[in-house]
């Protein structure tokens, strides 16, 4: 299941929706889009637990895979937690991480961080924004939030 295309504001849940930055490798991305789910901290359950339900979540992808160095440094994905399950999953005899369910937007582009960078209010030194992103989950205002949907196509509002 997809966003409905044609959804054109924020829906007003029972709390308020948090937005969030996850921050993974472009190929981890690019497989939990395909799968529709999210893994974050290298499959760490504490990051998934602060979301909820309705949530958005946003992907940075620094660099094209974990163990390379070709670097991406841009916003590659978008979605929404579906339900309130986390469960473990396991990839390799030795690896068992957890994810979420996320209802990604399949039609998002990617953003170069640059292209947007002197508007976003989570970047507190432009000279150094990829502080931040060493946290590998954070929330982000709902400003932010739609500002980078917005240049991902994402049919919202913004304002």
């Amino acid at each position: 299941m997809s966003l409905n295309p044609n959804q054109n504001s924020l829906p007003t849940p029972e709390r308020d929706t948090k937005y969030w930055i996850g921050v993974v490798s472009l190929n981890h991305v690019q497989k939990g889009v395909e799968g529709g789910f999210g893994q974050l901290c290298h499959g760490k359950e504490r990051p998934l637990k602060r979301m909820q339900k309705g949530d958005w979540i946003i992907y940075y992808s620094p660099k094209k895979s974990l163990d390379g160095n070709e670097p991406v440094r841009a916003f590659t994905a978008i979605g929404r937690v579906k339900d309130e399950r986390i469960y473990e999953f396991q990839m390799a005899e030795n690896f068992i991480p957890f994810r979420r369910d996320i209802d990604f937007y399949k039609d998002a582009k990617a953003v170069p961080i640059k292209r947007i960078l002197d508007y976003l209010e989570f970047v507190e030194d432009k000279s150094k924004y990829g502080y931040k992103f060493r946290f590998g989950h954070f929330e982000i205002s709902k400003k932010d939030f739609l500002l980078i949907a917005h240049e991902m196509g994402l049919p919202l509002k913004y304002g």
